[in-house]
């Protein structure tokens, strides 16, 4: 259900934004400033375009949300409820968490090598093409007979897998993403791929499907080749930015468990 807050500032921007101009100024609320700055920083954050319409509109949820804000603050009876102390010391607790988090938590710095080392390593482990498939993960063999049964009918494989798959996938009828390694297939080079599902993805020409259901982890999978292309290697300066990302991402997990370890050794704990 969506918060009582959040339904209240949009009716305020609904009313009130039948009135918006074509740019957004700061506004003045009861002597409280909404900038600029805050203006074009709330609809960055809420994924607006950033158009002087997208502007005045934020601009005026943020008056609403002021004009709540300072409407609230006169009812000095509300800070008495245990709940909204409850509340009010979680939100502090969290804030003084994420702040102490943020002085602690140092991830190391991805450099340039590292970036391009990764790239290069990533370049190296594709192979000669490029596979766009769709996967349809069943339970047994009995269902993974059933729903095979079903696509040689002429049933089409990605209406199967949303209503079968046990995959994430299943909402987007099985696809998965265009995916290259080097053939034959080799365990821990397929690109995260199941071996048994990278080989039988390396057999299958474009539109087929595999005979069988492929056996991987208890689990039975359909395997579909939509189509094949030339691997298509994207240049190192497309590639760096993300790779970059991923890089920063994994520095700063270690550095996160590094000192939840460091924590644990000190900690008395029972459970």
């Amino acid at each position: 259900m969506q918060p009582i807050f959040s339904r209240l500032a949009a009716a305020s921007l609904l009313v009130l934004g039948l009135h918006a101009g074509p740019a957004a100024h700061a506004a003045s609320v009861n002597g409280v400033t909404i900038s600029e700055d805050a203006i074009a920083q709330a609809t960055q954050a809420a994924g607006l375009p950033d158009t002087p319409q997208a502007r005045e509109a934020m601009k005026q949820q943020l008056i609403a949300r002021e004009l709540f804000r300072q409407e609230a603050n006169k009812d000095k009876a509300l800070e008495k409820r245990p709940e909204v102390q409850a509340l009010l010391q979680e939100a502090r607790n969290q804030v003084l968490t994420q702040a102490w988090l943020k002085d602690r938590i140092k991830p190391e710095p991805v450099t340039d090598a590292q970036v391009r080392a990764r790239y290069d390593a990533i370049v190296a482990s594709l192979g000669a093409m490029e596979y766009k498939t769709r996967v349809i993960e069943l339970a047994d063999d009995a269902a993974a007979a059933k729903a095979l049964a079903r696509i040689k009918a002429g049933e089409d494989f990605g209406k199967v897998a949303q209503d079968v798959s046990l995959a994430p996938t299943r909402t987007s009828g099985g696809a998965l993403d265009w995916i290259s390694f080097k053939v034959p297939a080799q365990e821990g080079r397929t690109q995260s791929l199941p071996l048994p599902i990278a080989e039988a993805i390396s057999t299958l020409p474009a539109g087929a499907v595999s005979p069988v259901p492929v056996a991987w982890n208890e689990r039975r999978y359909l395997v579909k080749v939509d189509a094949l292309r030339p691997t298509q290697v994207p240049p190192y300066d497309a590639a760096a930015p993300g790779i970059r990302q991923a890089l920063q991402a994994q520095a700063l997990e270690r550095a996160t468990v590094a000192l939840v370890t460091s924590l644990l050794t000190k900690a008395k704990i029972t459970q």
